[in-house]
């Protein structure tokens, strides 16, 4: 295990270490979309060459352990065609996105997602700043699945980046989005969000 970081707490918020639990529940023929999947990379530690990982910054696709597909785009504006994908996953990316963008990012989730298809979110409760001093918000996490744990963590200038799960959940609904299902565990969540399938148009 590499050296943790020291933290200056009057510049840092830390949040204590958030326990994720990820279920694996996609298919073995699913291709998944993973934003902002640089970096740790989870899903694609997980599901390897069926994830394509997709972040803006080449040096964390880089950093990102071999397995998934490498892709270097925007969020906003994927580069793929409508329906492209099984199941979408976002690990503690919406974080790292400016809250005037979050709309942009999930109507293109949406967009690229076949009908029936799903959108994970697992992100951390990020409050208001308020008057706290601290310009940045961190949280530890470690995320377990069925044959690793790691030890990672994530941080942000906190502000313009606060987040709920109630903001997301109706950023998502407003896209075209269903809640399937909503878990909240200490100050993180996991939403579980379904394209709708279209009804065919009657002859």
């Amino acid at each position: 295990m590499s050296e943790q970081p020291v933290i200056d707490d009057k510049r840092m918020f830390l949040l204590d270490q958030q326990v994720i639990q990820i279920e694996d529940s996609f298919g073995d023929h699913d291709l998944i979309l993973d934003l902002g999947g640089g970096g740790e990379g989870i899903i694609g530690q997980m599901r390897g060459r069926q994830v394509v990982a997709i972040d803006l910054r080449v040096d964390e696709l880089e950093d990102t352990p071999a397995g998934p597909i490498k892709v270097i785009a925007d969020a906003k504006s994927l580069p793929f065609l409508d329906g492209s994908f099984d199941a979408a996953t976002a690990f503690f990316f919406l974080m790292y996105v400016p809250d005037t963008e979050r709309p942009a990012v999930l109507k293109e989730a949406f967009r690229v997602l076949r009908p029936g298809a799903t959108l994970h979110v697992w992100d951390v409760v990020i409050p208001e700043r308020d008057d706290r001093p601290q310009q940045a918000f961190v949280v530890p996490v470690q995320a377990e699945f069925s044959t690793k744990v790691i030890q990672t963590g994530y941080g942000v200038t906190w502000d313009g980046r606060e987040m709920s799960v109630e903001s997301i959940e109706a950023l998502a609904l407003n896209a075209g989005f269903e809640r399937t299902e909503v878990r909240q565990s200490g100050e993180t969540f996991h939403l579980l969000l379904t394209k709708p399938v279209q009804s065919s148009p009657s002859g």
